[in-house]
């Protein structure tokens, strides 16, 4: 077999053909020895290896080099937001968070029903929206200013969280600071006054009248008050005006807020109960407005919006002065006096009339709420004790008894102002008066939770604390 090699001329490969070479025969030849490698023999090399050992001595001997650290760019300033700026956009957001469900229920019920487009819908959530905050709708029938305290409290949470996220915002985190705080609150509460004036605006017209200056009063006093808890948690002053307290005044407080949210637990408890047992009565109320699904459904959300207003009155109920359910009304333990009232789910579990002897019991509901709140005081003063000395001081009397007597004047503030907010006004007729009397429930529930609560306390010290 022949091959004609196809290289260029200028090749240095020795194996390259030259181009004028004539055809041959292939051969196989050797690919070392044609590179020109000359072979030679292999000689071992042998060398000799140290085995060294190392221990902590060895290390501890050698000398250390200190490396160069790596060189950083010079941190630059952190940009912060204007606290205007913030306080505006964390604002708006709360508001439009707190809206929506609103508007989103009203709307459905409308829309469905045919009663009315979008706008309809948006104008009614908007009075409704208010209405929450407190703000009197005037209405064909009266002034409508029963405000769903379930609303309220969702209008509060998303202004906490706003006071919490400006603070963040501007560079105020942690740090202790009362001033920066205030003013985080100021600037959120302002900006929700502004924006009530103009919502106020407008919402006023025929059928839903609303006073500006009224509602940026109240605008400002409720976006103070939840602004003002989100930006003292977040700048922790909350912790440092705590930790300048008395022990016995912070422990009272304490107690007394835990008492209160009890004995309000004991309301939602016994209006739950109280509804599920005149569910067919409740039923029938929401069969009877003959709206269809959409309109039973609103019904129904609508009660739940009110259902935190319920549990209030319930725990005036349980504490004994009840509350009154239009003028000349009222309903008490041992007294229930009610004229007509609207068709609502909630009011199907009122009770009938008084309850006699059972009533004996249900007043026991408040009593034994404090004295819980006294006991799990009592522990929680135990299990500090045992942290901070190792269980080798023991708890002072004094310490217990006061923080006891202090919880109930705070309890009774608390519930006071719980039973203020959860009245109101269903027109100027014979529901211009509804919820329970404010004095009367504040300063029964200072003494009663008071008493239970030093009760509970001294009842903890003197079981739970290991004798010598």
């Amino acid at each position: 077999m022949s091959s004609t090699p196809e290289r260029p001329g200028d090749s240095d490969d020795p194996v390259v053909a030259e181009p004028d070479q004539v055809a041959r025969d292939t051969e196989a030849i050797d690919v070392v020895n044609s590179t020109g490698a000359v072979p030679r023999d292999t000689e071992a090399v042998e060398r000799e290896q140290r085995t060294v050992l190392v221990d902590d001595k060895v290390l501890a001997n050698r000398e250390t080099v200190r490396l160069p650290a790596q060189r950083r760019p010079p941190p630059g300033p952190r940009s912060r937001a204007p606290l205007p700026v913030a306080a505006a956009f964390a604002t708006l957001w709360a508001a439009l968070l707190s809206y929506l469900p609103v508007a989103a229920v009203i709307g459905l019920a409308r829309t469905l029903e045919g009663s009315g487009g979008l706008a309809g819908a948006a104008h009614a959530g908007l009075a409704g929206w208010m209405l929450g905050h407190g703000v009197p709708i005037g209405t064909s029938i009266g002034a409508l200013g029963l405000a769903p305290l379930l609303l309220s409290m969702l209008v509060v949470w998303r202004l906490n969280r706003a006071g919490l996220h400006v603070t963040r915002a501007v560079g105020a985190r942690r740090t202790g600071s009362t001033v920066r705080a205030l003013s985080v609150a100021f600037a959120i509460a302002l900006s929700y006054s502004l924006l009530g004036s103009v919502l106020a605006l407008v919402v006023d017209g025929k059928g839903t009248e609303v006073t500006p200056g009224r509602a940026a009063l109240n605008f400002f006093l409720i976006g103070l008050a939840g602004a003002l808890a989100g930006s003292l948690r977040g700048t922790d002053a909350l912790r440092v005006w705590a930790g300048r307290l008395p022990a016995v005044l912070r422990h009272g407080v304490r107690t007394g807020v835990i008492a209160a949210l009890l004995v309000l637990a004991a309301g939602a408890a016994v209006t739950g109960l109280s509804v599920a047992l005149g569910g067919g009565q409740a039923a029938d109320m929401i069969s009877a407005y003959r709206t269809g699904v959409a309109g039973q459904a609103g019904i129904t959300l609508v009660s739940l919006a009110y259902g935190v207003n319920g549990s209030v009155w319930a725990a005036a109920y349980l504490l004994g002065p009840g509350f009154a359910l239009g003028t000349g009304s009222i309903v008490r333990l041992t007294e229930v006096t009610v004229g007509p009232l609207p068709t609502l789910p909630l009011l199907a579990g009122l009770p009938n009339g008084p309850m006699g002897a059972g009533g004996t019991l249900l007043l026991a509901l408040p009593v034994l709420a404090g004295m819980a709140a006294g006991w799990l005081f009592t522990l929680r003063l135990i299990r500090e004790a045992k942290q901070a000395d190792g269980g080798s001081k023991e708890v002072a009397w004094s310490l217990v008894i006061g923080g006891g007597l202090i919880a109930g004047p705070v309890a009774g503030l608390l519930l006071g102002l719980a039973a203020k907010f959860s009245g109101g006004s269903l027109g100027d007729g014979r529901l211009a008066t509804i919820g329970p009397d404010p004095w009367a429930v504040g300063l029964l529930a200072a003494v009663v939770l008071a008493v239970a609560a030093a009760l509970g306390a001294t009842a903890a010290r003197m079981i739970r604390t290991p004798k010598a």
